[in-house]
């Protein structure tokens, strides 16, 4: 017997509680469980206590679920799958379509591989919403795998995409520990096209593996038109704002097949940067 098991279970208490008698005491919020008290957790007193809460809680489960390192995909989520591109705001967007079955395939390739290994390394995760986060979820399922989705609350309606595996999907109030989780466990991070959202979490990962502050792992930027096109990298290198040595921290593919090539020869990977070119 360990020593939690001889305490009464927190749940059991819970039960308990619903069913005591109904008093003008019993009935007032100051009676009920803090912990089942959902009123008390959304103060903003108690944000330590949610942010601890949404770490714990997906770590748990994904222990549970013995998942080890994964496979991490960013991207648009306006970008439409090719059968549907003549849905397309833009005319851009239709055409950048084609990253749509690139993700999906890379994803199918990387699932296969990780359900070599019991479904526990090389878990693909995305933020399970629409566009290249629903193809890398669909590429898992297309592979018969699982797949994590990392859900966040937004004003809009919307929902999961379909294909994330439910015991993995997860929903967040934080952007900031949903970014953690996307990052804990990564063993490569492929990035296909996308607007604020996907460059705020390229630059953020880009900046963790820079700074030495987290292991340098594979770093793919799908389409290297697009990303030439947005973002001016030799400025940054020619003003000094980054070193030369900074631009090899990743590499453009432009397909599953080539992205998964340099995944399998990344040098230094599972490394960590010592000194800091150019400080």
């Amino acid at each position: 017997m360990n020593d939690a098991s001889r305490f009464r279970d927190a749940g059991e208490d819970k039960r308990t509680a619903y069913e005591v008698p109904d008093t003008p005491q019993t009935r007032a919020p100051a009676y009920a469980l803090a912990f089942a008290d959902e009123d008390f957790l959304c103060r903003d007193e108690l944000r330590p206590v949610r942010l601890q809460l949404e770490l714990l809680k997906p770590e748990l489960l994904m222990e549970e679920h013995g998942i080890r390192s994964t496979i991490v995909l960013f991207g648009g989520a306006r970008i439409p799958e090719p059968a549907k591109k003549d849905t397309a705001r833009t005319q851009t967007l239709a055409d950048l379509s084609a990253f749509y079955d690139e993700a999906r395939t890379f994803a199918r390739l990387m699932t296969e591989r990780s359900k070599a290994t019991g479904g526990t390394e090389d878990v693909v995760v995305t933020g399970g919403g629409p566009g290249v986060m629903e193809a890398g979820n669909r590429g898992a399922a297309d592979a018969g795998g699982h797949s994590i989705g990392l859900n966040i609350v937004l004003p809009h309606e919307q929902a999961p995409n379909e294909y994330v595996t439910p015991d993995l999907c997860f929903n967040f109030h934080y952007f900031a520990i949903r970014k953690m989780h996307f990052l804990m466990r990564a063993r490569a991070i492929a990035v296909f096209p996308g607007g604020f959202g996907t460059l705020d979490e390229t630059f953020e990962a880009l900046t963790l593996i820079q700074t030495g502050r987290m292991q340098k792992v594979p770093f793919l930027l799908f389409g290297k038109a697009f990303w030439e096109k947005i973002i001016n990298w030799d400025a940054l290198k020619d003003a000094g704002t980054i070193s030369p040595e900074d631009l090899d921290l990743f590499k453009f593919v432009d397909s599953a097949e080539e992205a998964i090539a340099a995944i399998d020869s990344w040098e230094g990977a599972g490394e960590k940067r010592g000194a800091i070119p150019g400080r």
